[in-house]
């Protein structure tokens, strides 16, 4: 028998270890499983090279409770190690792997990020247990070892009578973690952690229906037999060609992934790439509202199938974190702080390799099937205009697969927006205007007269849209939007005919000075216009810039500081050929503010701007014509 001192300057490391990694003690699963799977990984490599002279087999890892004893066991069937080994691995190297962790985080908040960073993954177990065993025979003729340790720095380590190769940890589980002898915890760690990882993983046994024999009686009843209950799915999809997938088995890996989501995914990307970093993985866009506040954290990081964390920011470019999915990369350290993630050249490049990788995907989607594409659109058009806005290398590529509806359901790319509108939408000084409305319903009347006059219009109703045409004017020279209801439509695209007014320049200052008495100057700028007799007398604009600063400080950044707060202001547009102008300028002082009120009402009401007590009065006065 050999017993000893591990070699380490720190009395009673592992008090510290305990209280360092505390936050995060349930990862000693993760930890210990990932070590035996490494063990049985390396030992096919080494058959497989004719290393090691034994058979390989169907290996599998086993987790097993003990709930009287309490202890928790973990086993596989890899290299194990010999007595020097043991030596060698767990007291010397993983030793001065914990030295240096404490050396370094002695100071500062405990960071379990740095854990499998120093070696220290399998001393991560004393964050639960109070002794250790390890029992372990190598694939060499060697005989087997038992390691023992009771979480000061004396061990003992003498042999055993172990006979099948491979390793068994035995955890005595510590008064203050017994949760980690319930059945609902370990299944529940082991399906967050190892749900995907390579080696198949046992957790006890469950029932399953043996087939009915043909010739069975009419009361047969089905028999079941205990088989072992295998908690994992070593070979999911991302591990595949994606010639080797149909469409089927992809989704149904969507709810392998997502087993309480209902809705289905729109369409998948299966990323794989060996140069010059490894990354496969699978992306889904699920169903999205315009609402921008979407549940981020859904798109889970593995590295080598063992799951690290679904906060992947860094390494999924911002944009489509609203994405669900896998991203699998060996180049992604297991155990590494974010900051240390953010800060890594590896990271940056697969973060630019998912963004090229998805828009050759939309690409490829929209030249298949458009109509298909058309008709996911509304779904998918958040993530893409936010990607065109964040991105600069997915804004370089949107040109081809970004959509434009109008009102009336067409879709144009921007390139066959321009050809489309340019012969009747272009203004006498050589500026192409783009109509759109952000509201179907509340902008109808505006959209109505734009239609009239042979014009279409977009609907953009997303929240970012100000932001949006704030760049694409930028990079369309004399291209410019205008939402519908920004002034009078022969104003918002003005061709060379004048319309000639009924009024003498006098009559205009009297109606003028008539209007402002009663319209409120601080919300209202009073606009006389010659338009069509048939126009309406009174309209409601609200100027372009104003109300995009305004979205735009709403929505985050763009125009001037502090336009969120900024009153609401409108112009009313007073048709200087209308009956109605006429009429208030040859009424009594008393007729024409009735008349003012009314109409003023009227063209808030068309653009859903009467409200509370203003249309109570309204509507009781209207009534009270009636009579």
């Amino acid at each position: 028998m050999a017993s000893g001192k591990i070699n380490v300057s720190v009395e009673n490391i592992f008090p510290l270890i305990k209280k360092f990694l505390y936050s995060d003690h349930e990862i000693f699963l993760r930890e210990l499983v990932s070590n035996a799977t490494d063990a049985t990984l390396k030992l096919k490599h080494l058959t497989s090279i004719g290393e090691a002279k034994v058979e390989y087999g169907n290996p599998i890892i086993e987790v097993k409770i003990d709930k009287e004893g309490k202890k928790l066991h973990i086993i596989d069937q890899g290299l194990g190690m010999t007595a020097d080994e043991v030596e060698k691995y767990i007291n010397q190297i993983a030793f001065s792997g914990a030295e240096e962790f404490l050396e370094k985080y002695k100071d500062s908040a405990k960071d379990s990020g740095v854990i499998g960073h120093f070696g220290l993954g399998f001393y991560s177990a004393f964050m639960v247990a109070s002794k250790v065993e390890i029992i372990t025979k190598s694939y060499k003729d060697e005989p087997a070892a038992h390691w023992t340790c009771d979480g000061s720095p004396e061990f003992t380590l003498v042999p055993h009578d172990k006979t099948e190769r491979g390793t068994e940890i035995i955890l005595h589980i510590a008064e203050d973690s017994l949760e980690f002898l319930e059945e609902f915890k370990i299944r529940e760690l082991l399906t967050k952690y190892n749900k995907f990882m390579p080696i198949p993983i046992k957790f006890g046994t469950k029932k399953e229906a043996l087939p009915k024999p043909e010739n069975a009686p009419e009361d047969y009843k089905t028999e079941y037999v205990d088989v072992d209950n295998i908690i994992n799915n070593p070979n999911p999809a991302w591990t595949k060609q994606p010639s080797d997938l149909s469409e089927e088995d992809y989704k149904n890996f969507y709810r392998e992934l997502y087993p309480m989501q209902f809705d289905e995914p729109l369409f998948n990307i299966h990323l794989n790439v060996d140069y010059p970093f490894n990354l496969t993985g699978i992306l889904y866009f699920p169903k999205l509202s315009s609402d921008l506040q979407i549940q981020k954290d859904k798109i889970q990081l593995y590295q080598n199938q063992v799951f690290v964390t679904d906060n992947v920011e860094g390494i999924v470019p911002e944009f489509l974190m609203m994405l669900k999915g896998v991203v699998d990369s060996p180049d992604i350290p297991l155990n590494v702080s974010r900051s240390y993630l953010q800060a890594d050249g590896n990271v940056k490049k697969i973060s630019n390799y998912i963004t090229r990788k998805v828009a050759d995907k939309l690409k490829s989607l929209f030249n298949e099937n458009r109509d298909d594409f058309q008709q996911k659109w509304n779904d998918i058009k958040v993530v893409l205009e936010y990607g065109m806005l964040s991105e600069p290398k997915f804004y370089e590529k949107a040109g081809d697969f970004v959509l434009y509806p109008t009102t009336e359901d067409k879709y144009y790319t921007l390139a066959e927006l321009k050809e489309t509108l340019k012969d009747n939408q272009t203004d006498k000084n050589g500026k192409l205007v783009v109509l759109y409305a952000s509201n179907k319903d509340a902008q109808h009347s505006y959209i109505d007269i734009a239609k009239e006059k042979g014009y279409q219009v977009l609907l953009l109703d997303s929240p970012i849209v100000s932001h949006l045409i704030q760049k694409l004017e930028a990079d369309n020279e004399n291209v410019t939007f205008v939402r519908v209801d920004a002034d009078y439509i022969d104003k918002l695209i003005q061709k060379e005919e004048e319309t000639i007014s009924k009024l003498s320049d006098d009559e205009k200052e009297k109606l003028k000075s008539s209007i402002e008495t009663v319209v409120p100057k601080e919300n209202y700028t009073v606009q006389l216009e010659n338009l069509d007799s048939n126009a309406s007398p009174f309209i409601i604009t609200q100027p372009e810039f104003m109300r995009r600063m305004k979205e735009m400080s709403a929505t985050g950044g763009g125009g001037m500081f502090g336009m969120g707060n900024f009153p609401d202001m409108y112009n009313l547009v007073v048709n200087t050929n209308s009956e109605l102008a006429s009429t208030i300028l040859n009424s009594s002082e008393d007729v024409q503010k009735d008349l003012v009120k009314q109409a003023l009402d009227l063209a808030k009401l068309s653009q859903g701007l009467l409200k509370g007590e203003e249309l109570t009065a309204f509507v009781k006065r209207s009534f009270e014509t009636l009579k």
